[in-house]
């Protein structure tokens, strides 16, 4: 049976497509231009239903901006799972007089080649993303670029070296079609 998970996926999938593409708020710069998004096929092997360690000690970070600014996140705990039998720890930040919501950012080893080269984020929204058991659903189908990867007058939080993988993870959103791949910012 095909998951509700997964068709949900895909509608989120579409309606990202169509607001880019036609939205005013959209952040392609002009949407005549918009070439689609780019999706690694939705893959269940990527889809973790697990519990977060929460740190006894929740650090306040300063996370560096690509403009040159920076944001204040609490790190509140990590989640601990397997990719294609590597373990894997990420870190998941909250916002700083934000809104609830855990912020998972990534990069891992198709940055540059196949997916965005400053890496992902993933957002855990309390009452979506958690189960009645307290545990988190972390859907790596979910990874999705940061708006910069479509215009760079965004600025974006850039992810912390903690949560730097050193394994690909082939799912969620690729590299923006529009923007040649292994064209550097810098």
């Amino acid at each position: 049976m095909s998951a509700d998970w997964q068709s949900e996926l895909e509608q989120q999938r579409e309606q990202k497509e169509q607001y880019f593409a036609s939205h005013p708020r959209s952040p392609i710069p002009n949407h005549a231009d918009f070439a689609g998004l780019d999706y690694y096929p939705i893959d269940p092997d990527y889809r973790f239903e697990l519990e977060l360690h929460e740190h006894d000690d929740k650090e306040q970070i300063t996370v560096e901006t690509t403009a040159d600014g920076s944001q204040q996140y609490v790190r509140d705990g990590e989640f601990r799972f397997e990719v294609d039998g590597e373990d894997v720890t990420l870190q998941a930040y909250q916002p700083v007089g934000g809104e609830d919501r855990l912020w998972v950012p990534f990069r891992d080893e198709t940055n540059d080649e196949e997916t965005y080269g400053a890496g992902r984020y993933i957002d855990l929204e309390p009452e979506h993303d958690r189960t009645d058991e307290g545990t988190w659903i972390l859907d790596l189908n979910e990874a999705y670029n940061p708006t910069c990867a479509y215009n760079e007058a965004y600025e974006c939080p850039l992810i912390p070296m903690e949560n730097w993988l050193d394994i690909p993870v082939r799912a969620g959103e690729k590299a923006y079609p529009g923007e040649p791949v292994g064209h550097s910012h810098h």
